[in-house]
């Protein structure tokens, strides 16, 4: 549940039909400033997602605003996923897989430190950062291609249910082999 949490302001983007995706990404911006608050107060800090997710939709709004027609517009779906790619690349190649901060909102203290977590958290956020690079593409040629909305929402959604999907089963996957080795 905790992945939905941080993916809110995108969701949200995604949501706001597209003919006005300056309000959409002006209610993204607002949830994004929201959650990051509400981690403050909790004294949880802000992990890198959604600084990220802040850059992006900081930018993006005025941008949106000032030409709601420009050709940006086109292709906003697949700019993000790409920058959500990218993110979570970044993340890798850091040392710091971005699911670590969201895995540990449901994860005993004790396990944090675990090789088998860390690995875990590598799998599933290279699981992530390919479905994100895989979705931009595809919504990148849906756009080019002019194959229509319906082809695009169904990548997003796919773009996000997928790896979701498997982030919910993998690590029982792995703790079942775990207990039986």
């Amino acid at each position: 549940m905790s992945y939905i949490r941080n993916f809110a302001p995108w969701i949200v983007f995604a949501a706001v039909p597209s003919a006005h995706w300056q309000w959409g990404a002006l209610a993204a911006l607002l949830v994004t400033v929201a959650t990051a608050a509400q981690d403050h107060r909790a004294g949880r800090g802000v992990d890198l997602l959604a600084h990220s997710t802040a850059a992006f939709f900081l930018v993006l709004t005025p941008i949106a605003f000032a030409a709601p027609d420009a050709g940006l517009h086109r292709y906003v779906g697949a700019a993000s996923f790409a920058w959500l790619a990218c993110t979570a690349w970044a993340s890798l190649a850091v040392g710091n897989p971005f699911t670590l901060v969201i895995a540990r909102r449901g994860t005993p203290r004790e396990i944090w430190g675990l090789p088998m977590f860390m690995r875990v958290n590598v799998v599933i956020t290279a699981v992530w950062a390919t479905s994100f690079t895989l979705t931009a593409v595809a919504i990148y040629l849906v756009r080019a291609d002019d194959l229509g909305t319906t082809a695009a929402i169904a990548a997003q959604v796919a773009g996000f249910a997928v790896p979701a999907i498997f982030t919910a089963r993998y690590p029982a996957i792995v703790q079942a082999r775990h207990v039986a080795s």
